[in-house]
């Protein structure tokens, strides 16, 4: 017999030593994977519900603040009551008196030099954002920019109207957001010939999570995984077809 040498018979122990280690790191990056999203989305969410609730607690007579009788803090509240607060304010204005209201604050606003600028960019803003949230951003797209040859991804919003649609001649002209990485929030807004744009089968949100990866987290394919879907179908219909033929097949056998 051949003896093994020294560093032959160590040779499966630090093996099994390196596989147990890399098993370890693979395990923690998995959980690092599942728990670093969830822990900064709580994080995240109990930040804003602090904030919320330092600005709007104050404001809350002491008799109606349960933080002043009750033996703990109740995180939440101050967001709670600037939400009904703020629907009650909506369903208020909704009427004549109320709108009769809005008016005239505007008005004040609007001879008030510095504050009547910054106003009216803000409610411009959230009139958009409120009223045209369900028509915005329903579609992304892929253009040439920088140059030709390179490929960014666009958020579609709508056709471009107004004077943009008077002075630009020829096709329809949509009009796309350019967000940059890894900050989707800031961009370029851009007036494109339809014909330039290549609409994509992804959603909004998929493009984003792409934009904010910048590439690292690419979206599911649809069309893709309806192929694979409809050939697994086709195959298991065939699977199942062959055993009703062999079946069948047996049984005449049996019988003759």
């Amino acid at each position: 017999m051949i003896k093994k040498s020294k560093k032959q018979r160590k040779r499966p122990r630090g093996a099994r030593r390196r596989n147990a280690l890399r098993t370890v790191y693979n395990w923690f990056f998995t959980g690092l994977v599942i728990a670093g999203p969830i822990g900064i989305t709580l994080y995240l969410a109990w930040t804003a519900i602090g904030f919320v609730d330092s600005f709007v607690k104050p404001l809350i007579p002491p008799q109606y603040n349960p933080d002043n009788y009750l033996p703990v803090i109740i995180p939440g509240f101050g967001l709670l009551v600037g939400m009904i607060a703020v629907t009650i304010l909506g369903a208020l204005t909704a009427n004549l008196v109320g709108k009769t209201f809005l008016q005239f604050g505007d008005r004040i606003l609007a001879r008030l030099p510095v504050v009547s600028t910054i106003y009216r960019g803000l409610k411009q803003i959230f009139e958009t954002a409120v009223n045209q949230s369900s028509q915005s951003f329903k579609q992304v797209g892929l253009i040439q920019y920088p140059r030709p040859g390179l490929w960014a991804i666009v958020l579609i919003s709508t056709p471009a109207k107004g004077e943009v649609k008077e002075k630009v001649d020829g096709e329809e002209v949509l009009g796309c957001f350019l967000p940059t990485t890894p900050n989707p929030t800031s961009g370029f807004l851009l007036f494109i010939p339809k014909s330039e744009i290549k609409i994509l089968d992804m959603a909004t949100e998929d493009a984003a999570k792409l934009i904010i990866s910048a590439g690292l987290v690419s979206p599911e394919y649809q069309a893709e995984t309806e192929r694979l879907a409809a050939e697994h179908d086709r195959k298991m219909a065939n699977e199942m077809a062959n055993e009703t033929s062999s079946t069948t097949k047996s049984g005449k056998n049996a019988a003759e």
